[in-house]
């Protein structure tokens, strides 16, 4: 079961490495991997599990926090209410933003990261809709559309896979400057 001490924290070089592409079918070792990341954010969702554990709730892994270079995300997006499936669950194995929205959104909160144990003021501005190409680890191709939320997930954690973290899209000279067409979202 990974904890947060499997997590890698800034300032870990894996953090700032592009991770490699990877080949399917995919390994055993990798097959292994996919499902960890996903009972991770299973378990830090779980209020008895996260506690028990000591873990941060997450909504997206990269397994490049694991100090793993490759192109693996697994991101677990709740629904709305409790009772509801989740907005969106997958492991996206290669994913790759093919087209993005020029409207631009950002959380009001800012973004955290499992990876930042500290609070970074700022906003982190991000494309309102992105379309996406990735893997199953069946090696099975996806070509889908997200929008807001789910859509900032998704590029915090292809982000991972370049070597690019949250706070690099904060302005350096005032964070809590935003351009009046982004949208504040929350």
């Amino acid at each position: 079961m990974l904890t947060m001490d499997n997590i890698v924290r800034e300032g870990h070089p894996a953090l700032r490495e592009v991770a490699k592409p990877l080949t399917f079918p995919l390994s055993e070792e990798e097959r292994t991997l996919a499902h960890e990341m996903m009972a991770f954010l299973e378990n830090s969702q779980d209020p008895d599990i996260s506690e028990e554990y000591g873990l941060r709730a997450g909504v997206g892994l990269a397994a490049p926090q694991l100090a793993i270079p490759k192109r693996m995300i697994a991101v677990l997006i709740p629904g709305e209410y409790e009772d509801d499936p989740p907005e969106l669950k997958a492991v996206m194995v290669n994913p790759k933003i093919v087209s993005h929205s020029v409207e631009n959104i950002c959380l009001k909160d800012g973004e955290g990261c499992l990876s930042v144990d500290r609070d970074v003021p700022g906003f982190v501005v991000r494309h309102t809709r992105i379309t996406v190409t990735y893997q199953d680890i069946n090696g099975k191709t996806f070509k889908k559309r997200f929008k807001e939320y789910p859509a900032i997930v998704l590029q915090h954690e292809i982000d991972h896979l370049n070597g690019i973290m949250f706070y690099d899209h904060i302005n350096k000279e005032n964070p809590l400057n935003l351009d009046d067409d982004v949208k504040i979202l929350g």
